[in-house]
C-alpha cells in the first residue's frame, strides 16, 4: 500500500486552527486524476490542491473537493503558494503565474513584517439571476424570507466557481443558519451544483465591510467552507454590479468563519476594466502539520 504526504495549511489566517484548512500535495505530476480524487476524499477538507509542473506558467494547480474536481479555489491557492514560498521552492520571486482550469492567473507576494501575503487574480465575473422559490431557499438554511434583504438581488456569481449570493438583513441571522444541503439541488434550479453564500453588510469587526458564511454544494462531500476566497472575490464584483454602479473600484475586507470557530479574513480589490473587471483577493496562511495518506492501489 502506497502513501502520499499531504501538508495541512490554514488559509486566510496566521493562527493554526483558524481560517480555512487545505491539503497541499507537492510534486504531484505522477498522480492520476483518480488518485488525486482518492486523496482529497481521504483528507476530507473542503479542498485539497495538487501542485504540478506547467509548460505555460510557473506552476499548475488542480483542486479537488472530497467529491469532485473544481476549477478554482482561493483558499487552497493561498495555502499552496504559501507552502511553495516558505519551503524555498520559489526563490525570491515577488510574482509568479499559476495555470488553472480557468486559465493563467498572476500571483503577487507581499511581505508585511513576518507575514507573507499572497494576492491572487481571479477569472472574469459572471452573474445569472436566481428565479427559484425564495421561501424554500431561506428555509434550506433555516431562515425565513423575512431574514433576506430583498433590496438587493439574489444571483449566482462566479469568478471561477459558481455560488449563489444571498443578501441577509441582520448579522444575528448568521448564528441560527443551519444548511439542509440535500435540499439545495431542488432549490437551485438554474445551477443545482452551486454552493450558497449568504452575506451581510452588518459585521462583527468595524474594519470589515461584509460578513459571510459559505455552504457547500452537496455534491462536494462537505457542508461548510469556513473562509472562502473565490466567493469573496465575486462579492467585490457583485458590489460594483448591483450595489454601487457608479464606483470604478472597491477595496474591502470580508470576515467569515466565526460561527464555526474558524474565523479569518479576506482582502478584496476589484477595478472596472472596459467591459470587464479585475478581481483580486489577498490573504496569508500558516503551516499546521504533515499527514500521511494511504492509497488503495
Amino acid at each position: 500500500m502506497a502513501e502520499v504526504k499531504v501538508y495541512h495549511y490554514d488559509a486566510f489566517s496566521a493562527v493554526p486552527g483558524k481560517g480555512n484548512p487545505a491539503g497541499v500535495v507537492f510534486d504531484a505530476d505522477d498522480l492520476s486524476e483518480t488518485v488525486m480524487q482518492q486523496i482529497a476524499h481521504k483528507v476530507g477538507f473542503n479542498e485539497t490542491v495538487f501542485v504540478l509542473n506547467s509548460r505555460t506558467a510557473d506552476v499548475r494547480l488542480r483542486y479537488f473537493t472530497p467529491g469532485h474536481e473544481i476549477n478554482l479555489c482561493g483558499h487552497a491557492t493561498m495555502a499552496s503558494l504559501y507552502g511553495l514560498k516558505t519551503r524555498g521552492l520559489l526563490g525570491d520571486q515577488k510574482s509568479i503565474t499559476i495555470e488553472t482550469n480557468v486559465g493563467i492567473l498572476p500571483i503577487r507576494f507581499e511581505q508585511d513584517g513576518d507575514t507573507i501575503n499572497m494576492e491572487m487574480k481571479q477569472d472574469q465575473p459572471h452573474f445569472v439571476p436566481f428565479r427559484g422559490d425564495i421561501g424554500k431557499l431561506a428555509s434550506s438554511i433555516n431562515l425565513t424570507s423575512d431574514d433576506l434583504d430583498l433590496s438587493m438581488p439574489i444571483v449566482y456569481g462566479s469568478t471561477g466557481t459558481w455560488t449563489l449570493l444571498i443578501p441577509i438583513r441582520k448579522l444575528d441571522s448568521f448564528s441560527i443558519m443551519k444548511p439542509d444541503s440535500a435540499e439545495f439541488p431542488e432549490v437551485l434550479l438554474e445551477n443545482p451544483k452551486a454552493s450558497l453564500h449568504p452575506f451581510s453588510f452588518e459585521t462583527r469587526d468595524s474594519e470589515a465591510m461584509m460578513h459571510a458564511r459559505h455552504f457547500s454544494s452537496p455534491y462536494s462531500g462537505t457542508t461548510e467552507d469556513p473562509v472562502t476566497g473565490t466567493a469573496s472575490g465575486v462579492m467585490g464584483a457583485y458590489y460594483l454590479t448591483y450595489v454601487n454602479r457608479e464606483a470604478d473600484q472597491v477595496k474591502f475586507v470580508v470576515e467569515q468563519g466565526h460561527e464555526i470557530g474558524r474565523d479569518g479574513k479576506v482582502e478584496v480589490s476589484v477595478t472596472r476594466e472596459g467591459d470587464g473587471m479585475d478581481v483580486r483577493i489577498k490573504g496569508t496562511a500558516v503551516f499546521v502539520r504533515e499527514m500521511n495518506i494511504e492509497l488503495d492501489i
